[in-house]
């Protein structure tokens, strides 16, 4: 994807839209200090450029009963793109592993995942991870606390 020329009030713009993702156009307007037809139109432009995705809320974890967050560090058998590539399908299959990032270095995969409690996790990696095929060995790391996290890009 090309990088898109943002001006000061298309970076104000999506500052408050990553904060405030139902914010209306006459506050948006306000907060930006543009016209509220102007916010509309850049707004079009940045979906219609790829820079805003869709709109979605965020859920509480703990409400919800998967406040444990696990880092899993995954060691392939080997590099064979079949193999990777079955694997990545695989783990976009598992719900409950939000984020997943092809790595450099010593491990191959670092995944997100999270679960209730202890036990679905090692279902998750017992009768999951360390089943597939291509997967060599793992090393998980259990959150004890988030001292940061936001989904805002810095702008």
């Amino acid at each position: 994807m090309e990088q898109v020329a943002l001006d000061g009030v298309d970076k104000a713009i999506l500052r408050a839209l990553q904060e405030e993702g139902d914010i209306s156009q006459a506050r948006l307007a306000e907060r930006v200090g543009a016209s509220a037809a102007s916010c509309w139109r850049r707004i079009a432009k940045l979906e219609q450029a790829g820079v805003l995705g869709k709109t979605v809320r965020l859920v509480d974890p703990d409400a919800v009963g998967k406040g444990l967050n696990v880092f899993c560090q995954v060691r392939m058998k080997s590099h064979d793109p079949a193999a990777r590539h079955d694997f990545e399908l695989f783990i976009n299959s598992h719900r409950e592993v939000l984020e997943c990032y092809s790595m450099s270095g010593e491990w191959d995969y670092l995944i997100r995942a999270v679960v209730g409690d202890v036990r679905e996790y090692e279902t998750l990696l017992m009768r999951g991870i360390l089943t597939h095929d291509a997967v060599l060995t793992s090393s998980s790391h259990f959150a004890l606390k988030a001292v940061k996290y936001t989904t805002a890009l810095p702008t």
